[in-house]
């Protein structure tokens, strides 16, 4: 996460302008039916929320009065104490930037509701009742509280200020875009159909929760399945805040638990059973859940067979006292978003990863009954991770090994160091090998076509490199043919992206391309990890180490004079930049400039936030926003304008992460003829120049 650094004057460091909405859940310190320390708790809180540029603030249920206080509810003393400070908070509000919500008992009609107030810029601009009213085991809130399931279409007087109430309000922001808040309490997400349910449905980007929920063994855990669930199924942000430390212990002990999910991922919690006062903020990207929304067809048919929410919701809208500048990032962004990431799940998340590629493999060889597996074998990452995934398959089907048949086949710019590898991994695999120098050939055809290296020029140019590459594919089919076996493709889902594949008798054609779906930062994690789980033994581990540690290279040209070997990224960009783009491009279909926000934010300093677990020290790199700005664009062209011809022509192979995969059968359709002119203009026009 990022903090609050330098005001920057372009809109482009502004984390608002990328559409995030800052939120804070608060515990504040809180005294037992004492409402003028626990107003006083509630404005520190909110001006230190105010100081942080929060948006959104949500506090506990009931934390005017406090929650544990049984019949005191019903005391007129205490009833009229909540709304004088409730009209305290409403005014102070006036100085402070954030919309703040706070829980508090209520009268009306000659009963009381459990509410959620919704407070900004000294207005009290809604009134939201508890739908579902708790009373069984320790609860008791229907000898105290009415509920408001039915309660629509109506006003509410407190403190001199008249407000919409009811369980059919959405608050937005007309000078935020996203900024669109529902509220419910407590027990209503315990319900089984939730209040924000259709909130969501009504167009709320933003669920709150106020709630009070006392702690017992294990309901931290639950509380945490249940936001994450909503936030995930309603496609939204859900911050929780439950009461804590101040509360009545007569019969109930309380957690001061706060959480904000997005999109069923954990954005940010707080600290437990704390005696200070908790702010728990994140920054919530409000435009990814509107895309998502828009992508989602279920999410839509939804809404209409519910009659369509948000034409008989009440929509109060209210002008947002949002803070320019660069006000930091208060988001943890993943630096790999195609690598698993989840600390207590990792082997889990990689085993999966691992066995989609090996389960797909296993199904297309016995559809095909193959007698062999045909795979070139360069020494390089994504023939050596396929091969390893053929050999998984190979033993799940107890097959022998040397049904693969292995080929290495070195051209002009081939290392020894690689052909080394290469040897070392086919032999410690135990499958059949062979090795077939491509040269005389490639000579042959480049002096069939005239091409000036045939007389000796150093040219080493596209059809250069294409002839080797073009060789390889040629022979490894006519293999396969010979062996009575399919093509096992290598090329990785980085590569389709950037078009960095030889098009037709190429790398990108095979029979089956098992790395269609895996991206190379996947694919070097993937490898890592089987080495550290022990998936082979140490022979093979010790060349699968050697292979991660050299550096990426085509080797379609010769070492130069220094013996300095081609470099991929030195021509394309680094992976672990490109595969960020990818993913929030195609995943979310961000605009550029935000993609450049994002990556400026995770990557300009090596030191902050979380890397991948047992990710190497000495590979921890970071860049500037030039360097950013540099690699996207040629990103953008490549991707857009440049390569979707290679990817309408892919064979099959199985999608692996929820990132998405770029098959046209699958996640992505796109015209061949396309320009990139508009991202790259996007790009230019959102972010500041050099």
């Amino acid at each position: 996460m990022s903090s609050p650094k330098k005001s920057g004057a372009h809109p482009f460091y502004c984390a608002h302008t990328h559409g995030f909405v800052r939120v804070a859940t608060s515990t504040p310190q809180v005294r037992t039916a004492d409402v003028a320390f626990n107003r006083e708790a509630i404005l520190t809180e909110a001006k230190r929320a105010h100081d942080a540029h929060v948006d959104l603030v949500v506090y506990p249920e009931l934390c005017v009065s406090s929650y544990a206080i049984d019949d005191l509810h019903l005391q007129s003393a205490l009833l009229d104490a909540v709304e004088e400070a409730v009209g305290d908070i409403v005014a102070a509000s006036a100085k402070l930037a954030p919309v703040l919500l706070v829980g508090a008992p209520l009268r009306r009609g000659g009963k009381i509701y459990n509410c959620a107030l919704v407070i900004a810029g000294g207005r009290l601009l809604g009134v939201v009742p508890k739908s579902f009213l708790p009373n069984y085991r320790e609860y008791y809130e229907k000898r105290w509280f009415a509920h408001g399931r039915s309660v629509q279409g109506q006003e509410i007087s407190v403190a001199g200020h008249t407000a919409p109430f009811g369980t059919d309000l959405i608050f937005a922001a007309s000078n935020l875009p996203g900024f669109t808040l529902n509220v419910e309490i407590c027990e209503d997400y315990w319900a089984p159909n939730p209040p924000s349910t259709l909130g969501a449905l009504a167009g709320a980007t933003i669920l709150a929760n106020l709630s009070a929920s006392n702690v017992t063994i294990g309901k931290s855990d639950e509380r945490h399945m249940l936001a994450r669930a909503q936030s995930s199924r309603a496609i939204a942000a859900y911050a929780y805040s439950a009461s804590g430390h101040g509360e009545s212990t007569t019969d109930l002990a309380w957690d001061g638990q706060g959480m904000i999910y997005e999109l069923g991922d954990l954005m940010a919690e707080s600290e437990r059973f704390s005696l200070d006062a908790e702010l728990s903020i994140a920054d919530i990207d409000t435009e990814r859940l509107l895309a998502e929304r828009m992508r989602n067809q279920t999410f839509n048919d939804a809404a209409e067979a519910q009659q369509c929410p948000e034409q008989w919701f009440r929509t109060i809208s209210f002008e947002h006292k949002s803070v320019g500048g660069d006000i930091g990032l208060y988001r943890p962004i993943r630096r790999f978003p195609f690598v698993p990431n989840r600390a207590n799940k990792l082997d889990e998340d990689c085993y999966e990863a691992f066995n989609i590629q090996v389960d797909g493999l296993m199904r297309r060889m016995s559809a095909t009954k193959a007698k062999s597996i045909v795979i070139g074998i360069s020494g390089g990452l994504d023939s050596t991770h396929a091969l390893i995934v053929a050999a998984k398959a190979c033993d799940r089907l107890g097959l022998d090994r040397t049904m693969i048949k292995g080929f290495t086949m070195p051209g002009f710019g081939t290392s020894d160091h690689t052909k080394s590898n290469a040897w070392k991994l086919m032999e410690a695999m135990g499958i059949s090998t062979e090795e077939i120098d491509i040269v005389p050939a490639a000579t042959r055809m480049l002096e069939d076509i005239g091409h000036p290296f045939a007389d000796g020029e150093p040219v080493y140019d596209v059809t250069f490199e294409n002839v080797q590459a073009g060789l390889r594919t040629d022979y490894l089919f006519r293999l396969s043919g010979q062996h009575k076996g399919f093509v096992l493709g290598t090329g990785d889902l980085s590569e389709l992206a950037l078009g960095w594949c030889t098009y037709g008798v190429g790398d990108q054609m095979s029979h089956y391309g098992v790395n269609a779906g895996v991206p190379k930062t996947l694919i070097q994690y993937l490898i890592r990890w089987s080495i550290q789980t022990g998936q082979f033994d140490a022979a093979t581990d010790e060349v699968l180490q050697a292979i991660l540690d050299t550096e990426i290279s085509p080797e379609l040209v010769p070492a130069d004079e220094q013996g300095g070997m081609q470099s991929t990224e030195e021509k394309i960009g680094p992976y672990e930049l490109n595969d960020f783009f990818l993913h929030h491009i195609i995943r979310w279909g961000q605009k550029p400039s935000k993609v450049a926000f994002l990556a400026y934010h995770a990557w300009k300093d090596a030191g902050e936030g979380l890397w991948p677990a047992d990710f190497p020290e000495a590979k921890k790199n970071q860049y500037d926003l030039e360097a950013i700005r540099i690699w996207l664009e040629k990103f953008l062209w490549r991707f857009f304008q440049f390569s979707q011809f290679k990817r309408s022509a892919l064979p099959n192979g199985p999608k692996v992460s929820s990132g998405g995969a770029l098959s046209p059968r699958g996640d992505w359709r796109a015209p061949s003829d396309a320009v990139a002119d508009l991202w790259l203009a996007e790009l230019k026009s959102g972010m500041p120049e050099s």
